[in-house]
């Protein structure tokens, strides 16, 4: 295979993924939002008990597929294919010992960890999804698998099919539960039942494309060299940073919730209900708040193998552009969605969300639209870090960002006045330090990086342009038409048009910015986007 091939491989490859990853997400955020009014405060069940999940998913999971795909694509570029099936056999039984001890963790602490959340309505929910950790750690192993052969489609389709059953099933069950007299909690419980079975459905069609992979595959006369030890040794030494690196959010927001929770119990002196009912103000607009981060996959998941083949190349004045040009790709749809929630809060609530309380959700909304932004860049600073192989320095930077929520959550969650607020605030000031950290290492490791004016300045100012536009456009229609709906998807519309304009007006875009989106170059083409 020649380099340019697989180059080409490597980024079709990536373009998969993260078109699956965003398709996933959008059907997530369809999911979640009419789940959130069919359980109002049991929503705060819900993610309280896939706050544990996460962290011990991660832990279990985070970095098999990395580290199996890299260890299995040494093994076929050497041409041993028996290596290649005992690498699978010996990580496979590993992955499934951590998942199987996670499993039985969550499942029997569930009382305990419920607890340390500050809320013993969510241990109901959390035993029904222990089973999923189990079933996870099967899926990260084959799909670990098939990327190890540069086949992405399996899991992005698996991903798709996990959305799928959570939507269908675990809405589907949420809602009759609900209709036939059950609480919320128990309604939550239902709930996670489709994700269970998402998570089965899915692992049951990669261990069917696993099998139909190997009979196609043929007979193999090589002899495994690496021993079992070894093997290991490689797999933990690659997957453990990696999963350091993406546990660390989930504990910074299994702090954030077990904090606030008992904060607004304990020194606010609300009741349990009460603080649910609060809190799922919360986390109810983290799935639009979720949502602009999400679309980030598709610039890392470019950023990463693009400034790996400059460095390859040694073109640092290239690997300067494509940094430069993620950036400005990450600032363009970074601002104007901070913008948008910030200006657009409570209306976007109103619209959504009828079982939150307009006045607590859409200002909780409009304080993570400033985090929205700190967030988006900072997940395009760590792709550029992992793309010049610094994988301890991003866990550093996001630990001092977590110690001021943490701090924030503490004791500003604890003011009467403040209660629910300090948390958003002190997560937009948390990310903000963390983000500020990340940009300052980027720019001292990536000499010839365009400066933060050139990057941020335009996307910036078209964004504030936008933002004040849709604001008078909502306030007109509103006062004319007394229709919520209306005036936010005329806002909106407005904006759309704003931001557009502005992005050509200011030149804002070029070809080196265009070529990390899908169809880029046809977009500048048409465009005539030099």
């Amino acid at each position: 295979m020649s380099n340019t091939r697989k180059q080409n491989t490597f980024f079709g490859g990536a373009a998969i993924l993260a078109a699956g990853i965003v398709m996933v997400k959008i059907i997530s955020a369809v999911y979640k939002m009419p789940l959130i009014n069919v359980l109002g405060s049991g929503y705060t069940d819900f993610t309280n008990a896939f706050n544990i999940f996460n962290i011990l998913l991660m832990i279990s999971t985070a970095g098999i597929p990395v580290a199996m795909s890299r260890m299995i694509s040494q093994a076929n570029a050497e041409g041993r294919r028996n290596q290649v099936h005992k690498v699978f056999r010996v990580t496979a039984t590993a992955c499934l010992a951590l998942g199987a001890v996670s499993s039985l963790a969550m499942f029997f602490g569930a009382e305990g960890f419920a607890a340390l959340m500050g809320n013993p309505k969510s241990a109901l929910p959390m035993r029904v999804l222990s089973p999923s950790v189990l079933f996870v750690a099967g899926l990260a192993a084959f799909r670990g698998y098939a990327q190890g052969h540069q086949h992405m489609a399996p899991s992005s389709i698996s991903q798709i099919i996990e959305a799928f059953f959570k939507l269908v099933i675990g809405l589907s069950l949420a809602m009759f539960l609900i209709h036939t007299g059950h609480d919320e909690s128990e309604a939550a419980a239902g709930a996670i039942v489709g994700v269970t079975l998402s998570e089965l459905a899915a692992l049951i069609y990669m261990a069917y494309d696993y099998l139909h992979t190997r009979l196609e595959e043929p007979d193999a006369d090589d002899t495994a060299v690496w021993s079992s030890a070894h093997i290991l040794k490689v797999f933990f030494s690659i997957a453990v940073p990696i999963t350091l690196t993406s546990s660390a959010t989930s504990v910074i927001t299994t702090i954030d919730t077990s904090l606030v929770m008992r904060q607004l119990q304990n020194a606010v002196g609300l009741d349990l209900d009460a603080a649910r009912a609060l809190f799922s103000n919360y986390s109810g607009v983290l799935t639009v708040y979720q949502i602009p981060a999400s679309l980030m996959v598709a610039i890392t998941a470019s950023v990463i193998p693009a400034v790996t083949v400059c460095y390859e190349k040694r073109n640092r004045i290239g690997a300067a552009r494509v940094v430069g040009s993620a950036l400005k790709t990450a600032s363009i749809i970074a601002f104007p969605s901070g913008v948008g929630m910030m200006v657009m809060g409570k209306p976007i609530v109103m619209l959504l969300f009828h079982r939150l309380d307009p006045d607590v959700a859409g200002r909780i909304l409009s304080i993570l639209g400033i985090a929205n932004v700190f967030v988006c860049l900072m997940l395009v600073c760590n792709s550029v870090l992992q793309a010049h192989g610094i994988l301890n320095l991003p866990i550093g930077t996001m630990v001092i960002g977590g110690v001021i929520m943490v701090i924030f959550d503490f004791f500003v969650v604890a003011i009467p006045s403040v209660n629910i607020f300090g948390s958003p605030i002190g997560s937009a000031i948390g990310y903000g330090i963390t983000c500020a950290l990340d940009l300052l290492i980027v720019w001292k490791i990536v000499p010839g990086c365009p400066g933060i004016l050139a990057v941020f300045g335009k996307p910036l100012l078209a964004s504030a342009v936008m933002g004040a536009g849709a604001w008078a456009v909502y306030g007109m229609v509103f006062r004319l038409l007394h229709s919520n709906a209306i005036a936010l998807i005329l806002a909106i519309g407005a904006a759309v048009v704003i931001y557009f304009a502005l992005l050509l007006a200011l030149r804002i875009l070029n070809r080196d910015d265009l070529a990390l989106m899908p169809k880029g170059e046809k977009i500048g083409r048409l465009l005539h986007i030099q």
